[in-house]
């Protein structure tokens, strides 16, 4: 049985955020990618979840928050 990498409590991760401002844990091994960047790590993989816990405090992509501030503001002025 194999098992999975992403559950490897002894592993390697990074943490990867992307352009919508959603984070990944992701293995060191494994190549980072296309739309992705290393905004913590590497680390102890509870280590790195704990960070994306903290940070990622709203999981709404970038694009949704900003389309909705947009619409708010549209509403609040007329």
């Amino acid at each position: 049985m194999s098992t999975n990498p992403f559950d490897d409590e002894d592993g390697e991760f990074h943490a990867l955020v992307n352009d919508e401002g959603q984070y990944s844990l992701w293995p060191t091994f494994a190549e980072v990618p296309s739309g992705w960047t290393v905004a913590y790590g590497p680390g102890p993989r509870q280590d790195v979840l704990d960070h994306i816990e903290q940070v990622w405090t709203d999981m709404r992509p970038r694009s949704l928050v900003e389309r909705m501030e947009r619409d708010a503001g549209e509403h609040a002025g007329g």
